[in-house]
């Protein structure tokens, strides 16, 4: 089950509690869905990574982490699935957030697009807008939309196991 090869890699609440660092963030971090696999924390950890992810901004995993706390969402799975947006496949995301935006905003695209760091530095004052707002609005649909998967594929799965259960104890 995904859910017990996951928990080898969430941080034991002992150890994280005699962190220096994490105090620095009050014991709201110590809470325990914070840390926890449950149906709940999983998919607001969802939600909130990949709204982060589709965010193009410095710190991301930071902002994925910060946000967790308030929402009560799996604070490594957040900061996880923030790398969806990676090196590979940040070009592609962004690129379509921008087109989202594009399309949201009504405006005109950019004639001689160029998928180049320097094109995008230039453009920068005329394209921040679109992207944003498709950012934003892709992050938003991405985030609601894996937040609901999770919560439906999670339930199907308890019924699951409560069905195998009721079967192997009438046996």
């Amino acid at each position: 089950m995904p859910k017990n090869y996951l928990k080898k890699f969430i941080p034991n609440p002992e150890k994280l509690k005699q962190s220096r660092a994490l105090g620095l963030l009050g014991s709201q971090i110590y809470e325990a869905n914070l840390w926890h696999l449950n149906r709940k924390s999983v998919a607001r950890a969802f939600f909130n990574g990949l709204f982060w992810a589709f965010i193009p901004m410095p710190f991301q995993m930071l902002a994925s982490a910060l946000f967790a706390i308030p929402l009560k969402a799996n604070i490594p799975l957040s900061i996880a699935l923030v790398w969806i947006t990676n090196p590979l496949t940040m070009p592609f995301v962004f690129y379509f957030n921008y087109k989202v935006g594009m399309l949201i905003l009504g405006s005109q695209n950019e004639k001689n697009f160029q998928l180049s760091v320097e094109w995008i530095w230039d453009k920068m004052e005329h394209i921040w807008m679109p992207l944003y707002v498709g950012s934003v609005v892709s992050g938003l649909v991405v985030g609601a939309i894996s937040y609901a998967t999770i919560s439906i594929l999670w339930r199907f799965h308890v019924i699951k196991r409560w069905k195998e259960r009721k079967l192997r104890n009438t046996k």
